[in-house]
């Protein structure tokens, strides 16, 4: 019996698709999927018109260099902070958002001060070669900054207070450093600083802090506008009888200490990575590990967070 279905067209009579005549807007959404290294490494080599949606300022108001891929850690030919600057460049003043992580430096946080005045949002996973310095310097810089999101850097309560005096605008606030002190260990330095300056904050995420109930009664107090509050595996804070119930009248969405973390974004440092591996960070101009004298890392939470970030 013949075939019923119809024999594709001879090669020559295919129409090809011709990707540069697709309308401007439409290229720009595609280009937006496409990434920041992609972008300046392929995509606007591609033609003429791709070259100048590239340039667009628009494009560039959201930065995220999360995910850049084990061939920027492993392949030395990129350098990730200088594509940085030069999409901070591009963004021509108007850079609201920016994400970047397992790299930067107080210089790259000094840049976005210097050329990102209208930051409003500014996201930094692992920072650590970050000093409370560079992020003070930076956020003299950042005054119309509403929200800051730091995952696992170390941040002293100098620093705190002085992103709160500078940043009158913060209204999210996450500040999360699961695994850099002992379990147990009482500290409430970074709290009230929270609540001694930032009194704008709606939403505050403090996944793995050693505050006590005392800091917690600090940032109840200090921020009456607080509307989310994630307290999960801070292991000192006892919510229960009369904390407890003031959480629950004044905090609409409370994360409690034991509550799951299936949906925590970058929750690496957990039970399944030993506390005794030494501890690394990594060196980009080997690709190796380099002993970190803060011990952020561990070399298999390094390798985990690439592919997973």
């Amino acid at each position: 019996m013949a075939s019923s279905s119809t024999p594709p067209p001879p090669a020559e009579e295919t129409e090809s698709r011709n990707w540069a005549e697709l309308p401007r807007d439409v290229t720009a959404m595609i280009l937006k999927k496409v990434g920041v290294v992609d972008i300046l490494q392929s995509a606007q080599k591609v033609c003429m018109a791709w070259r100048s949606i590239s340039k667009d300022p628009a494009l560039w108001r959201s930065i995220d260099m999360r995910n850049c891929g084990d061939d920027l850690w492993d392949d030395m030919a990129f350098d990730v902070e200088k594509m940085a600057t030069h999409a901070i460049d591009r963004s021509c003043g108007q850079l609201l958002e920016f994400t970047f992580g397992g790299f930067g430096s107080d210089e790259l946080l000094r840049y976005i001060g210097e050329r990102a005045s209208q930051l409003r949002r500014l996201q930094l996973v692992y920072p650590y070669s970050i000093s409370d310095e560079g992020l003070i310097e930076a956020a003299r810089k950042l005054p119309l900054l509403e929200e800051l999101h730091i995952y696992y850097g170390f941040l002293s309560k100098e620093a705190l207070l002085n992103v709160g005096r500078c940043c009158p605008l913060l209204k999210s606030l996450k500040f999360n450093n699961r695994g850099f002190r002992a379990p147990h260990m009482e500290y409430d330095d970074e709290a009230l600083a929270i609540a001694e300056t930032m009194p704008g904050l709606h939403q505050l995420q403090l996944f793995g802090n050693n505050l006590t109930n005392d800091g917690l009664k600090a940032i109840l107090d200090g921020c009456p506008n607080l509307e989310s509050l994630d307290l999960r595996h801070c292991f000192n804070v006892n919510l229960g009888g009369t904390l407890g119930r003031r959480c629950s009248e004044q905090i609409k969405h409370l994360r409690r200490p034991h509550d799951s973390t299936d949906d925590l974004m970058f929750l690496i440092m957990g039970s399944s990575f030993s506390t005794t591996n030494i501890l690394y960070r990594c060196n980009s101009s080997s690709g190796g590990g380099k002993l970190h004298p803060t011990g952020i890392f561990s070399a298999n939470i390094c390798s985990f967070g690439r592919r997973y970030l």
